[in-house]
């Protein structure tokens, strides 16, 4: 078990916003805006398309590792009590390894563990292992970005939204996972949550604070 896990956390660690900007002549994206390796912060160098981008490998490896990992559940319940197999759903092994993915992007070794904010990783891993809860996720995002016109506004929003739906659907060993995941991403928007207190947080477009 323990390989694997270190594998989906190595996995996530590929800084792929990084990478991208690097690649197309960017410079550095940590010396950004934000300072962040994610796709919003890519996007403040000018090209939507190395955004999109982001946005697609960095949600694929969580959503990868979310996939590899709901084939082979049971390794990860051989550390605990044989009867945890028969009360977890399906979808929990899925999720844990997601979460050691969503860790990997948060704070990946090459860069010092200091990382992205894990929204796009942690939304893959939903669409993947809980896919219902992820298009829950996926709507919360859209309507609340729509009516505010701040992504983290949309990405706080989904984060709520995707372990009700999975609590909802799938049960609630999968929702408490799914709520780690979560959490952990959320937390890492602890900056953006006391911007959308005081009123200060940027919307879409506009520059970073």
């Amino acid at each position: 078990m323990l390989w694997w896990l270190l594998a989906a956390y190595l996995a996530g660690s590929v800084p792929f916003g990084l990478l991208l900007a690097w690649a197309a002549g960017k410079g550095d994206i940590r010396k950004v805006g934000s300072g962040n390796i994610g796709a919003t912060n890519v996007l403040r160098t000018g090209s939507r398309g190395l955004a999109a981008l982001t946005v697609v490998l960095d949600g694929g490896k969580g959503a990868a590792v979310a996939l590899l990992a709901g084939l082979y559940p049971v390794y990860f319940f051989l550390f605990a009590c044989e009867s945890l197999n028969s009360i977890c759903e399906p979808s929990v092994a899925a999720l844990i390894s997601g979460l050691f993915a969503v860790l990997g992007h948060c704070f990946p070794v090459w860069l010092g563990f200091r990382g992205g904010k894990g929204f796009a990783t942690a939304l893959g891993v939903f669409l993947a292992a809980v896919p219902l809860a992820g298009l829950a996720a996926c709507g919360a995002w859209l309507a609340a970005a729509w009516a505010t016109r701040i992504s983290s506004a949309g990405a706080l929003a989904a984060l709520a939204a995707a372990p009700a739906a999975a609590l909802a659907v799938y049960g609630p060993w999968s929702a408490a996972a799914a709520l780690a995941i979560s959490a952990l991403v959320a937390a890492r928007h602890a900056g953006n949550i006391r911007r959308l207190l005081a009123s200060t947080e940027p919307r879409m477009g506009g520059k970073a604070p």
